[in-house]
């Protein structure tokens, strides 16, 4: 059974250097390109080919190989060795992102130790001929069959990056409107990014770094190749957007199919077919079990995971289903001396996971076929050296019966073909072709010196064209940017005067809703329900101030004022000074009610302005939201209270006056006499 895909249905070149060399001047290389159209090569096991193929033949120099590359846009690029086309590992680097997207490179001897070309095409039953154009078809046809390996330097990640397109330093206006601009389309067309990747249903993570009026840069991560992605180079204006496809540590190398290895296999058949697939190491890779799989469909999923080279059962007899499978893959049979128990099977699994019994028991028995051949396999091991194939070795030794030895033989015999070197050597040339072959190097080297200087001329002319274009945009963009900048100073003149009278009738609100206050306090005073307001309705206004303070005092004048005439509560009357005292005497309260005492010198300036002052403890005060009322007699009380005793510190003050008057009298006639 072939273990290989059939052929593409594509273009491949291949390609092998025909003369020079790639760290000299002028190699020129021989190139096959092979269109295998609906061509069915079945290299391999399979045979031969058929159907019908074109193939175009020539010698080119490096610089129109390239170009040829970037016109056709083959699938894949074959190879013998890829440092035929770069000097080092960052040309190759550079080669390799100069590819199409859709372009692989493949070197098909191998992946960083490759075999000669001769034993890859004789292995693969592909013609192969010494002469550089032999070579390059030996490459193109084995590549075509999938044989060798992508040669690789960047990963599936993609970076986007949106970042400005000009500087900021200098505008045709204010620098920071230009730069304002600048950096608000960078953010419009980083969300423009965003919206593409997202409507593409692609993954990416995204970073910006925001700046005045938007984004300077957003870098997306994206995990998809740069054909994939609905975004390209591009620079206009204010914006350049950039994609590059990020690279590798170094160079890898993936195989253009992936490789089978040899297997054990284990089968336990019925209503629900299960399968178990284990490695010549005994590790469990895969298990699988349906009810509705045929025959078929468990081939084919044992087909993609290896190469059975023993087919067991848990019971004994083997089936006869399970011996089918081992008659299809041509492998070796196991079963077991007698059935396997049950806990034995749950001890030979244990460390394995599995969905239910039928896994369990081809699990089983694939792992106790390797318990039987694992001394076998070691013994094989043994004798193999390193550069062949264990796993060949042991499955022409167990499924084809055939001795250790006479495998070796036989694989050695494919070993000892005579190794190609992959340098051309040349005869020796006479002076005249030395002469013509010199000038045709001077005349190619010319003619490539014309085309670069054809390219740089045309890339300059189209610059020019570019620059022109920006001019006449540049000059419509200043033109209307005038025109907006006009209207901008006129709509920034007619704000200021509509903020200026926005402040006025703010102002003037504030005032309104200031008497407003004041007449819904003078309201609700009047219109209050306490009963004894029915009673007669001997209630005052209380004006509270919650410390006898100069803050306090003037926080209840900005609130509610305090008039002439008014009751004024002292919440804590303590802690106040002469000036403190002349600024409440300044409003002419009719009377203060204190808590707590109150300092001499407070007292004494509200007796001289003749202030009545006294204790609220005795006053039922009764407060409504933030106003305060009190009974009118108990306020009466406090004051007549006060009279009195201004009365009589009045006398004392009077009688204190008298004494000392009296006293000087006395002093003065004391001298005359």
């Amino acid at each position: 059974m072939s273990t290989r895909t059939s052929a593409l249905d594509s273009l491949v070149f291949g390609v092998d250097i025909q003369s020079g060399n790639i760290r000299g001047d002028s190699p020129s290389y021989a190139v096959v390109a092979l269109d295998t159209g609906s061509l069915d090569t079945g290299v391999g096991t399979d045979g031969g080919a058929d159907g019908e193929e074109r193939i175009d033949r020539d010698v080119v120099s490096f610089r129109k190989l390239t170009r040829l590359i970037e016109r056709e846009e083959p699938a894949m690029v074959a190879t013998d060795n890829m440092y035929e086309l770069a000097a080092d590992k960052d040309a190759l680097v550079h080669f390799l992102q100069s590819l199409p997207a859709d372009t692989k490179l493949v070197q098909v001897t191998g992946a960083e130790r490759p075999e000669p070309l001769s034993r890859v095409a004789s292995r693969h039953g592909v013609p192969y001929g010494k002469e550089p154009m032999k070579e390059a078809e030996a490459a193109a046809r084995l590549a075509a069959a999938n044989v060798g390996y992508e040669v690789s330097a960047f990963t599936d990640t993609t970076t986007v990056k949106v970042s400005r397109g000009r500087s900021t330093g200098k505008g045709g206006w204010s620098s920071d409107r230009y730069t304002r601009r600048i950096h608000g389309n960078v953010k419009t067309t980083a969300r423009d990014v965003e919206s593409k990747l997202k409507e593409a249903g692609l993954a990416f993570e995204r970073e910006v770094t925001e700046k005045y009026g938007g984004f300077s840069n957003a870098i997306f991560t994206v995990e998809a190749r740069p054909q994939d992605i609905p975004v390209s180079n591009r620079r206009s204006g204010d914006i350049r957007i950039e994609v590059e496809r990020e690279r590798r540590d170094g160079i890898e190398f993936e195989p253009l199919v992936k490789r089978r290895d040899h297997v054990i296999v284990g089968i336990d058949p019925g209503t629900t077919t299960a399968a178990a697939v284990v490695g010549l190491d005994g590790s469990v890779l895969d298990v699988y079990s349906s009810r509705t799989s045929d025959t078929a469909d468990v081939i084919e999923w044992l087909i993609e995971r290896g190469r059975p080279i023993i087919v067991a059962a848990d019971v004994e007899p083997m089936p006869e289903t399970v011996e089918k499978f081992r008659r299809s893959f041509d492998a070796a049979g196991w079963h077991p001396p007698s059935d396997i128990p049950v806990d034995e099977k749950l001890h030979r699994t244990r460390n394995d996971d599995y969905d239910n019994d039928h896994e369990r028991d081809a699990m089983a028995a694939a792992l106790f076929a390797f318990d039987a051949h694992e001394d076998q396999f070691d013994r094989i091991t043994r004798k193999v050296p390193p550069r062949l194939d264990r796993g060949e070795v042991i499955a022409r030794v167990v499924s084809r019966e055939e001795s250790v030895e006479a495998v070796l033989r036989d694989l050695s015999d494919d070993e000892q073909t005579e190794e190609e070197t992959h340098e051309h050597t040349e005869r020796e040339l006479t002076a005249e072709e030395k002469k013509i072959k010199r000038l045709e190097s001077q005349v190619e080297r010319l003619e490539a010196h014309v085309d670069d200087l054809t390219d740089e001329l045309d890339d300059r002319e189209e610059t020019i064209e570019e620059y022109k274009e920006e001019l006449s945009d540049a000059r419509r963009e200043e033109r209307r940017e005038a025109r907006e900048r006009r209207e901008v100073n006129r709509l920034e003149r007619e704000n200021g005067r509509l903020e200026r009278e926005l402040a006025a009738e703010k102002e003037r609100a504030d005032e309104l809703q200031s008497k407003l206050s004041r007449l819904k306090d003078l309201w609700k005073l009047d219109h209050s329900n306490f009963a004894d307001v029915a009673e007669g309705r001997d209630l005052v206004p209380v004006k509270v101030v919650e410390q006898f303070t100069r803050g306090a005092i003037q926080d209840t004048v900005e609130e509610y004022g305090i008039s002439a005439g008014d009751v004024v509560y002292l919440r804590d009357a303590s802690g106040a000074g002469r000036s403190t005292a002349e600024l409440l005497a300044e409003k002419r309260p009719k009377a203060v009610l204190r808590s707590g005492g109150i300092s001499e010198v407070a007292e004494e300036v509200l007796f001289d302005h003749e202030i009545p002052v006294g204790p609220a403890d005795g006053i039922s005060i009764q407060e409504i939201d933030e106003l305060a009322i009190a009974r009118g007699s108990d306020v009466q009380s406090v004051i007549d209270d006060w009279e009195g005793r201004a009365e009589e510190r009045q006398k004392e003050q009077k009688s204190e006056m008298v004494d000392q008057i009296i006293s000087e009298h006395r002093a003065n006639g004391g001298e005359k006499n």
